[in-house]
C-alpha cells in the first residue's frame, strides 16, 4: 500500500523565493529525519507565499500507514511556526 499526504502551506511572511526555500528545506528536511517520510515541493514552486509539499510512505498495513501520516500532519500543525496550513489530503492506495 501507499499513502500520500499532500499540505498546501501558506508563508506570509516570504518575500521571495529563496525566502520560501530557507522556510520550506528545513521543513521538509525535518519531515524526512523525523519520520521517514519520503517527502518534496510539488506545486507552486514559483509563488512566494505558497508551497504545496507531499510525503509519501510504502507499507501492508493500511491502518498503520493512515496513523503515521496523521501523525506528520499533526507534527506540522503543532511544530511549524513559519506558515499556516491552508488545506491537507491524505489518501491511501
Amino acid at each position: 500500500m501507499l499513502a500520500t499526504l499532500t499540505i498546501h502551506l501558506h508563508l506570509p511572511v516570504c518575500a521571495s523565493l529563496k525566502e520560501k526555500r530557507g522556510r520550506i528545506k528545513p521543513l521538509i528536511a525535518r519531515l524526512r529525519r523525523e519520520f521517514n517520510v519520503s517527502v518534496a515541493e510539488m506545486d507552486l514552486n514559483d509563488h512566494w507565499q505558497e508551497a504545496v509539499i507531499a510525503c509519501a510512505m510504502v507499507g501492508n498495513d493500511a491502518a498503520q500507514l493512515q496513523r503515521s501520516m496523521q501523525t506528520v500532519m499533526k507534527w506540522v500543525e503543532s511544530n511549524w511556526p513559519d506558515g499556516q496550513i491552508m488545506n491537507r489530503h491524505l489518501e491511501l492506495i
